[in-house]
């Protein structure tokens, strides 16, 4: 057999984003929402920005952070004018029902659509990182053991991400010290994760393959694939995923959960 290749999913994988994250989201729905942010007590942005750490499992592209941190406003502040998805409204029922249920509601409901919401997440981030780029890295940690991981690692590694390939770009060298090859990141773009495994199969015949995932669906979505059966399939138990979700996986026999500790001394 040939030699091993990580596949590595980055946010909730690599790197704790969500403070940035939700930071990031909150500067631009204040931009796309200025009469629902614009004298929001500084209590209320707290909580708010609380609530979406627990909320983060559902993300699967950086835009619905700004979808999300309006819903849990005016769940949190309610009005008269409220939006009618948020009636009645739960955490409980957000977790469970996002994609389907409450997403594309939210979204006929305030009219907006998601190529501009990708563009005004990325031109709220770009504008930070080019105005304090010190306060946009500190917003972002790597977990624990994860830097000297990737520095001394033996197996072939990429990264797969929704993330846009400059912002992971950025945080490898200025938050991990990492020289990560450009052409190894598969961000926001490059086509879902599925397509891209198949091309890193393709372009390395014999390779004992590895893909590293906190989110489950996107592991079961591989799962759904026959041409992915290769692939050796793991969920962090760290990442952005809830304990209902990696009850779940146990019930596949080709996902294993894998502690943190355990992901970096495979990748070494």
């Amino acid at each position: 057999m040939g030699q091993d290749l990580y596949a590595l999913d980055f946010d909730g994988v690599l790197c704790d984003s969500c403070g940035e994250s939700s930071l990031s989201a909150w500067k631009a729905a204040a931009i796309q929402w200025p009469e629902l942010f614009a004298d929001v007590g500084e209590g209320v942005k707290e909580k708010v920005l609380a609530d979406m750490r627990t909320v983060r499992p559902v993300v699967e592209t950086g835009y619905e952070n700004i979808l999300l941190v309006r819903l849990l406003l005016e769940m949190t502040q309610p009005s008269s004018n409220a939006s009618k998805v948020v009636s009645e409204l739960s955490i409980a029922a957000l977790l469970t029902g996002w994609e389907h249920e409450v997403k594309p509601v939210a979204m006929a409901e305030w009219g907006v659509e998601k190529e501009p919401l990708v563009e005004l997440f990325g031109r709220v981030r770009d504008d930070w990182m080019d105005h304090d780029l010190h306060t946009w890295i500190a917003a972002n940690r790597f977990y624990p053991g994860v830097s000297d991981a990737l520095k001394f690692a033996s197996s072939k590694l990429y990264i797969v991400t929704t993330k846009q390939t400059r912002f992971a770009l950025a945080l490898l060298k200025e938050l991990a010290g990492v020289t990560f090859p450009e052409d190894h990141i598969y961000g926001l773009g490059t086509g879902p994760k599925v397509e891209v495994l198949k091309k890193l199969q393709e372009r390395h015949k014999g390779a004992r393959l590895h893909f590293v995932e906190d989110r489950l669906a996107t592991l079961k979505n591989v799962i759904k694939d026959p041409a992915l059966n290769d692939w050796n399939l793991y969920l962090g138990d760290w990442g952005y995923n809830t304990a209902d979700e990696r009850k779940e996986a146990e019930s596949f026999d080709r996902i294993h959960i894998v502690k943190l500790d355990e992901f970096c001394a495979k990748l070494k």
